[in-house]
C-alpha cells in the first residue's frame, strides 16, 4: 500500500530517494576520490535484496522518484537484477521514474538492458572532451569507451543528460566545445560547482573551484539566456540558450544554496541514511533492515530519520574544515 509522502520537519514532501549501490568506481576523478581509495569491506554493503526491500520501503512511503548512485553504480556485480526488481514499481505505477547517474564507463554494456526495465533517462558525467584531459582527471578513464556508452544509451533510446564539474582552469577552457557537442548530439547539459567532500589528498579544491555565476556570465556574453520554471526533482535551476534553442542546467550549492524546495534523501550503500548532503548527519537503517523481514520497523526507522532533515546544507570553502565534508561522494552516492 502506498501512504501519503513523509514531511520533513520543514514541511517539504520526501518524494525522491538517491541510493548508492555501490562505493567503488573504475574511475578516479580528481574532484571525487584519492587515486589510493580504501573502500569498504564487502560484508558492511547492503546486498541486492536488502537494497531492494530498503527501496521497496520508500516507494511505500510515497518516494516517486528513484535515482541509483555510486561510486560507478553499473560496476556492482549483478546490478541488473536489481533494476529489474525496482521495474515492478514502474509498472504498478508507484513509482514515476527510475534513473541513474553514471560515469559511462559500463552503458555500452548495459544501455538495452536499463531501457528495457523502464529507465528512459541517465545522467552521465563528463567534464572534457579532450583524451588526454579526460585520462588525467579521472585517472584511469577513458574517453572512448564513455562516448561509445553514450551512443549506445541513445541508440537504445535513453535521454542522456551530460553532467560537467565546473573546474576553474578545465571546464572553463573547454566550456564552448562542451555546449556545441551537447547542441550537435541533443543532450541536456549541467554544469555543477565542485563540493568540499572528502580527503582528497594534494588536490586542493579551492583551486579547482570555479563559481557558475561566473560560468553564466561568459555565456551570456555570447548566447541570449532565458530562465526556465522547469524542475526535474532535483537541484538544478534551468536556461535556455535562444541561439541553440539547447537546456542548460546550474547546479549551485556554494554560490546560490538551492535547500529551500529539497525534497531528496540520500542512502548509501551501508544503508546510512542523508538527510542532507551538505551535513555529516545520518542515521542507520541497516540496523533496522536486518533486525525484521517485517518492515514496520524499518519505514519507522526512515521516519525518524527525515524528522531529522535539516533546512538547508553547510557547504562552505571561506570556513575551511567546518565547511568541508569528510566522507567521500562516491560513499555517499551523486
Amino acid at each position: 500500500m502506498i501512504m501519503e509522502p513523509v514531511i520533513d520537519p520543514f514541511g517539504r514532501a520526501i518524494r525522491y530517494l538517491r541510493v548508492s549501490v555501490t562505493d567503488r568506481c573504475d574511475f578516479r576523478c580528481v574532484y571525487c576520490m584519492s587515486e589510493d581509495m580504501q573502500f569498504l569491506p564487502k560484508k558492511e554493503i547492503l546486498t541486492l535484496e536488502e537494497l531492494d526491500r530498503l527501496c521497496s520501503a520508500f516507494v511505500g512511503l510515497g518516494v516517486e522518484k528513484l535515482r541509483v548512485t555510486g561510486g560507478e553504480p553499473l560496476v556492482r556485480r549483478g546490478i541488473m537484477t536489481f533494476f529489474e526488481a525496482m521495474g515492478r514499481h514502474l509498472k504498478s505505477g508507484a513509482l514515476r521514474e527510475l534513473t541513474l547517474t553514471t560515469n559511462g564507463s559500463q552503458l555500452e554494456k548495459y544501455a538495452a538492458d536499463l531501457a528495457r526495465v523502464g529507465v528512459r533517462r541517465v545522467n552521465v558525467s563528463v567534464d572534457t572532451l579532450d583524451a588526454d584531459r579526460f585520462k588525467r582527471l579521472t585517472r584511469w578513464g577513458r574517453l572512448d569507451q564513455v562516448l561509445r556508452g553514450i551512443a549506445a544509451a541513445k541508440e537504445a533510446g535513453l535521454r542522456v543528460k551530460i553532467n560537467a564539474v565546473a573546474l576553474k582552469g578545465e571546464t572553463d577552457e573547454e566550456l564552448w566545445d562542451l555546449l556545441a557537442w551537447c547542441a550537435r548530439e541533443g543532450h541536456d547539459l549541467t554544469f555543477i560547482e565542485v563540493m568540499p567532500m572528502g580527503d582528497i589528498g594534494n588536490e586542493m579544491r579551492l583551486d579547482q573551484f570555479w563559481s557558475l555565476r561566473d560560468l553564466r556570465a561568459q555565456m551570456a556574453e555570447r548566447f541570449t539566456i532565458t530562465d526556465l520554471a522547469e524542475r526535474t526533482g532535483g537541484p538544478a535551476r534551468y536556461v535556455r540558450l535562444e541561439e541553440t534553442g539547447q537546456k542548460v542546467g546550474f547546479i549551485t550549492p556554494l554560490s546560490h544554496n538551492f535547500c529551500e524546495s529539497c525534497n531528496r534523501v540520500r542512502v548509501t550503500c551501508t544503508g546510512q541514511i542523508h538527510t542532507c548532503l551538505g551535513q555529516e548527519g545520518s542515521s542507520d537503517l541497516r540496523a533496522a533492515l536486518r533486525a525484521s523481514d517485517d518492515d514496520a520497523g524499518l519505514q519507522d526507522a526512515i521516519r525518524a530519520a527525515i524528522r531529522l532533515k535539516p533546512r538547508g546544507h553547510d557547504f562552505d570553502y571561506s570556513r575551511g574544515v567546518a565547511g568541508k565534508i569528510t566522507r567521500h561522494m562516491s560513499h555517499t552516492g551523486g
